[in-house]
């Protein structure tokens, strides 16, 4: 009687659990309804189709006049710097030296 009960039972919850997972399919969002979600991807694509140059147009590639330093400057000095503690490696100075 015991395991008729329990049968029953896992019956009862395994029925409940397939139906509670077939909603949350339903309401969940499908590939179509991904644009509505907003998100990281740009509203707009980032070139349009009429930007590519036409075939067997030469394209040049000028190289930059700027040094590595002028392109990437280094950040200003700090007046001081604080001893770096546990776990902390950057925005420091490591002690004993």
């Amino acid at each position: 009687m015991k395991l008729l009960a329990m049968a029953a039972a896992l019956t009862l919850v395994a029925g409940a659990t397939h139906a509670q997972t077939s909603a949350q399919k339903a309401e969940a969002p499908t590939n179509n309804d991904a644009s509505k979600l907003g998100g990281y991807a740009p509203a707009a694509p980032l070139f349009s189709t009429g930007t590519t140059p036409p075939p067997g147009t030469q394209v040049v590639f000028v190289p930059s006049t700027q040094t590595p330093s002028q392109a990437f400057p280094p950040p200003a000095p700090r007046e001081s710097y604080p001893l770096c503690k546990r776990g902390q490696f950057d925005g420091c100075r490591q002690r004993g030296g």
